[in-house]
């Protein structure tokens, strides 16, 4: 019985990860731009950590498309992300700032967390460690994988 259970745990890891890809620096990012990833435009909802979320993106203007993310848990905000994918030579930057429910930041002043572009396939659009898909023009799944757990998270967003 232990042995089954154990199986069944390496399976479902491996399975549970396989949606994320890590950059890698020889093989670089592909060609993209903002147009291929404009379906992700839009006022989005989901659930998430215990909590509601809202997450609002820009069309693409600028050269970037921006964000915010509010996550609401047990009536309370628990954190606000704010970011950005910019075009950046010929490809793509994902880039993030965290604040806490009275808007102090997590990462240094002139610091944020940077996810570089690795490919687009179909629907997908992968960046370092996190991946969008696009599942109906309503509906959106965004797979997130944390270094610190070893863990890959899917976030599902509706409008």
């Amino acid at each position: 019985m232990k042995k089954h259970i154990l199986l069944l745990l390496l399976i479902t890891s491996f399975s549970f990860a396989q949606n994320t890809l890590h950059y890698n620096d020889e093989k670089g990012s592909a060609k993209a731009t903002l147009e291929d990833i404009s379906w992700l435009e839009g006022n989005w909802k989901g659930e998430a950590f215990g909590g509601k979320f809202e997450e609002n993106w820009s069309k693409p203007t600028g050269g970037s498309m921006m964000f915010n993310f509010k996550l609401v848990a047990d009536g309370k905000v628990a954190f606000y992300e704010l970011g950005h994918i910019i075009e950046k030579e010929n490809t793509l930057l994902y880039q993030i700032k965290h604040f806490d429910p009275n808007l102090k930041g997590w990462e240094e002043k002139d610091k944020s967390e940077d996810f570089r572009f690795i490919k687009k396939e179909k629907n997908r659009m992968y960046f370092d460690n996190f991946t969008f898909e696009k599942v109906s023009d309503n509906e959106v799944n965004v797979y997130a994988y944390f270094e610190e757990s070893k863990e890959e998270v899917v976030f599902n967003f509706k409008k």
